[in-house]
This record gives C-alpha cells, structure tokens and sequence, in this order.
C-alpha cells in the first residue's frame, strides 16, 4: 500500500486531537497539514492546543511541530498538500456542510466525523463493517459536485455505534422494534471532568439532537442504493433515549429487540460470535480481529474495563436474556472517541483507501 499524505481539519478539538495520536505512526497515511480556526492559524499545533490537551497520552511530537492552518482560508492550499482530509470540526450545521463541499470541490476526498453530510443522500454514511458497499455511492456524488477525485464520506453517529453492530448480523431474523437506551460518556461533549466539573456525581438525561441521530442513522446503514441516492431502510422502528454519564469515555446501550422470526439464544451468540465484515477480511490496519466480543458474566461489559478491548475498536455484549415485552434485551459498550469518532474515521478511510477511492 502506497502511503497517503492528509490533513486533519478541526485538529485542535478532541476529536482532532485522538485523530493525531491514531495517525501519528500510521502503516499508510502521513499527517501532512493540521488546520483549525483562524485564531489557531500560524502557531504550532502544540501552541494552540496548549494546555487543552484532553487525551491521556501526549502529543505525538512529528505532529506537534506542525504549523496550523486556517480550515476556511487555506482549502487550496491545505488540497495541494495531500492526498484527503479528516474533518473534525466545531462549526454550525451549515457552515460545516459548505466548508466540506469547498475541500470536495477542491478535488480533496474528506472523511467527516460532522453530523452536517450524514443526511445527504449521496454521501455514503458507513461503519465499514456494516455497510461498505455504500462506498459505491461516491461516482453519483462526483458527477454531482463535478469531481474527479474529490468527495464526501462520513462516519456514522457514535451512540449507534455501541448497538447498532449487534443488531446487525440479526436482521435475517427480521428485526421488528428495538429500544435503545444509550448511557454516554462526557468525552462525547469534547468535555473533561476538567473542563466540566458539573459532571462529576451527576446524570443529565438529555444530550441535543442524539436521539433523532439514533433513530434514523440506522436506517441509512441499513439502506440501499437505488440510482443516484442512498433510500433509507423502512424498518425496524426505532425509539431511544440518551443520557450523559459521569464515565470519560465509552457508550453503553441496554437494548431491548423483538423479531419476525424469534432466534434461539444460541443462534445469536453463534452469529455474534462468527461475524466478520470487509475490514477483517481485508486485514485493514486499525481493523479489530473480533469485532463483536460477548461477555457470559453478568456484570460485563464495563465501561472502565472493556472499551478499550482490541485498541477501542470492538464492540463489547452482555447479558443477553429473554425480556417480557421484547424477545430479547441485552447491553453494549463501544469506546465513543476511537470506534464511534476518530478510530471509525481512520478505519473508514483504510477501506476507501483499499479500494482506489483516493488514488
């Protein structure tokens, strides 16, 4: 594989920041440009970000160096450096949408990590194993936006991203209703129990716009394409409530599931435990080995303990368990920063990049 120059837009916020340390000793992208708001522009990655730093780790140092760019200002310049972007930018919806169409236009591929794309019906919204053949949709978006090599391709909401890949492998059941209940960590926010203290012993049991997110995201995973657009799943019906947790990162969901044609428990744990998609199959870098990872004791997954299973990449089950309204009902937990955000980003990326979409 050939190695890709790109830049990561929006490289300050924390999403921005996990990009950094995902893609410092990538196998094949090099960070090449970090660009964020006009404020930040002309210093050094290291200067802007300065003691807002959320991650664990420190600054990868060849990335620290680097001097930011201004996001709106510079887009033909930061196109001419590389190869495509990450987007992880904090801007209104619009501002966002037109700023990533500009950077397409430029003939510069962006992986979003905004919500602003992921309604367009052109703009393939994927988790690579899930839905990568929505990949195909990019040639109708080209022909669009009068592109060569430029595009759009976005990574889905992170709450989903805890239940939605358990679900998955289920729909030959025909999946009826499902209830979700989403327990997300203040990392969501871009917050700290540094930068938000208020947290601390505390639940706030709404987070602005989420459930929608989580409601109608799925059906767009689960589409098809039809022509030159992406036509939303009709089914299953979907309700969820989400709530902001004391935890610093990682999505839990408890999850309740009714069926056309009611499986075994058995049939589920075999299918949950035997599912593979493209990126296993291709050896993607940041690929998990097992995807999806069930827990036979009861008080597992754990936010502490298991977000962080296969580099924060997987996707943790438990206490799967017949329910007296639904067939089923269970609980998941995905790391909301690496598989929900930047992790899905990169991973994305690995597939586009497998299959020639930014040569």
């Amino acid at each position: 594989m050939k190695k890709y120059n790109v830049g990561i837009i929006g490289a300050t916020g924390m999403v921005g920041q996990r990009f950094s340390l995902l893609l410092s000793n990538h196998p094949w992208f090099n960070v090449k440009v970090v660009a964020a708001s006009e404020r930040s522009a002309g210093k050094k990655l290291k200067d802007a970000i300065g003691n807002k730093w959320a991650m664990t780790e420190p600054m990868p140092e060849n990335i620290a160096e680097l001097t930011v760019m201004d996001a709106k200002a510079d887009v033909e310049k930061i196109a001419e450096q590389v190869d495509f972007v990450f987007c992880a930018v904090n801007m209104k919806k619009d501002e966002i949408k037109a700023l990533e169409e500009q950077y397409a236009k430029a003939e510069c591929p962006v992986i979003s990590n905004n919500s602003a794309n992921r309604g367009t019906d052109d703009v393939p919204m994927v988790v690579p194993e899930l839905n990568p053949e929505h990949i195909e949709i990019i040639d109708a978006q080209r022909k669009r936006l009068g592109t060569k090599r430029g595009f759009i391709a976005v990574k889905s909401n992170c709450s989903i991203q805890s239940y939605v890949p358990a679900l998955h492998p289920l729909r030959k059941f025909g999946i009826k209703n499902v209830l979700a209940c989403t327990y997300q960590a203040i990392s969501g926010a871009g917050k700290t129990f540094d930068t938000w203290p208020e947290m601390i012993d505390n639940v706030i049991p709404y987070i602005g716009g989420e459930e929608e997110k989580s409601e109608n995201e799925p059906l767009k995973v689960w589409g098809k394409i039809e022509g030159n657009k992406i036509v939303n799943a009709t089914t299953p019906n979907i309700t969820t409530q989400c709530l902001r947790v004391p935890s610093s990162d990682g999505h839990m969901a408890a999850v309740f599931v009714s069926f056309e044609n009611k499986p075994s428990k058995e049939e589920i744990l075999k299918l949950w435990k035997e599912f593979k998609g493209v990126p296993q199959e291709l050896k993607l870098p940041s690929a998990p080995k097992q995807f999806l990872n069930y827990f036979e004791e009861d008080d597992r997954p754990q936010t502490k303990l298991d977000r962080m299973i296969e580099g924060g990449m997987a996707i943790s089950m438990g206490r799967l368990r017949e329910d007296k309204q639904y067939d089923y009902k269970f609980v998941c937990l995905s790391h909301n920063t690496l598989r929900g955000a930047a992790g899905g980003g990169v991973l994305l990326a690995e597939l586009l990049a497998a299959k020639g979409y930014f040569d």
